[in-house]
């Protein structure tokens, strides 16, 4: 499975190290958000990854729903509970981090699974600078950049179909919310097969601590932000 590199499994549990965190990031989402980086004492594991992780052991159901209710940290055990109702993951200790709803038919074809993860998650790893910089110029707003939060808040998509064996996904539409210092960013995005469409989604962020729009500041975070991926990319 692709994804073994990524997570370890043991007595019925997850996994996610610092190390597996960070290459899945950056080397199937295209990722460089310095959360994600193995040697950052803040280091969370990639909701992106955790989502593949519930489609490659629970299945892909025509409908998903997914909220992200709280941040994994390195090596924290992970339980996978499935239900009628759906599928949560949580910690040893009881405490919610990925809440899914589901339902319609459901597919365990790891092909269609596969295509759609990495799919996705490089669609999702876009988001930032090339979706969220272009909202925040237009509502004139922007993240701290000494600190920027962008977090992960939900994710919901549609299939209309279930035996294609390689799915696209494309931005739709984009759209952010400004409620004083808090913004809800959402994107929606559209599936397509062999150019066809199949089905359609939408994910949900939320972006902390806005404040007035400052093109220098937001393009220097845009820098540091490219220096941070041209320096992973290089090996360093």
């Amino acid at each position: 499975m692709f994804l073994d590199p990524f997570h370890a499994a043991e007595d019925g549990t997850l996994r996610i190290s610092a190390p597996q965190g960070s290459a899945f990031a950056k080397q199937v989402a295209g990722d460089f958000n310095p959360i994600h980086d193995a040697t950052n004492p803040r280091f969370c594991a990639p909701g992106d990854l955790l989502f593949a992780l519930v489609l490659a052991r629970c299945g892909l159901a025509s409908r998903m729903t997914f909220r992200f209710t709280g941040m994994v940290g390195a090596g924290a055990a992970l339980n996978v509970i499935q239900s009628d109702a759906g599928v949560v993951v949580e910690t040893a200790d009881g405490k919610p981090c990925l809440e899914v709803e589901r339902s319609g038919q459901v597919t365990r074809d790891l092909i269609l699974i596969e295509s759609l993860v990495r799919r996705y998650v490089a669609f999702s790893g876009q988001n930032f600078p090339h979706i969220l910089v272009p909202l925040m110029e237009q509502q004139g707003v922007m993240i701290n950049p000494d600190r920027p939060l962008v977090i992960y808040d939900r994710m919901s998509f549609e299939l209309d179909r279930l035996d294609c064996p390689d799915v696209d996904v494309a931005l739709e539409s984009s759209e952010l919310e400004v409620k004083g210092k808090r913004g809800e960013a959402r994107l929606g995005f559209r599936l397509t097969a062999a150019g066809e469409p199949v089905g359609q989604g939408a994910k949900t962020l939320i972006l902390s601590g806005l404040r007035a729009y400052e093109p220098e500041a937001l393009r220097g975070l845009v820098e540091r932000y490219a220096g941070w991926k041209a320096a992973c990319l290089a090996g360093i």
